[in-house]
């Protein structure tokens, strides 16, 4: 058995016992669910103005969401974090970083700057960043990818909704 294929009992590093990548990793996702929040911050009278497809959800339910998400995130990466001396944890911690940014990129794509082509765009590269994560995550630890589940079936819903809002506005988001 390959370090990467160990199971998700497997010991943790000895230096477990750090609290610096805990802490970067909670205060990024942090960071990015807050930079998200200035640029939507008026952004439910603004979606609300918006045709949306039947299949948009209210509001109310992003909040909620992504909260969880966040959450959910945060958490994944503590394991690959606690793990991180096993073969590719780096390289899974790089990308949890860059989907991160791209995370904390679109509210302001769509909500402030109202760009409705490039947040689609974005959240597309966003999506294939999320699968490349949860593949990248899996290979080091399989329960931390099961976390990141939610997250990317949402991006890839979030992708439809960019796309299917955007279509329906063109004179409101360019």
């Amino acid at each position: 058995m390959t370090r990467t294929d160990a199971p998700d009992h497997a010991p943790e590093d000895a230096a477990t016992s750090s609290w610096g990548g805990t802490l970067a990793i909670v205060l990024c996702t942090t960071a990015t669910a807050f930079l998200g929040g200035l640029a939507s911050a008026r952004a439910g009278d603004f979606y609300l103005s918006l045709h949306r497809p039947a299949w948009a959800p209210p509001a109310w339910t992003f909040g909620v969401v992504w909260t969880t998400l966040y959450v959910l995130m945060a958490l994944a990466a503590w394991l690959v974090w606690r793990v991180r001396a096993r073969r590719g944890a780096r390289h899974a911690l790089i990308l949890y970083g860059l989907q991160l940014a791209l995370n904390a990129l679109w509210p302001w794509l769509f909500f402030a700057w109202r760009r409705g082509g490039l947040a689609f765009a974005e959240v597309v590269l966003l999506l294939g960043v999320v699968g490349a994560t949860v593949f990248a995550v899996g290979r080091v630890r399989r329960r931390a990818a099961v976390l990141l589940l939610p997250y990317l079936l949402w991006v890839a819903f979030a992708s439809a909704l960019t796309l299917a809002v955007w279509k329906l506005n063109p004179d409101r988001l360019s």
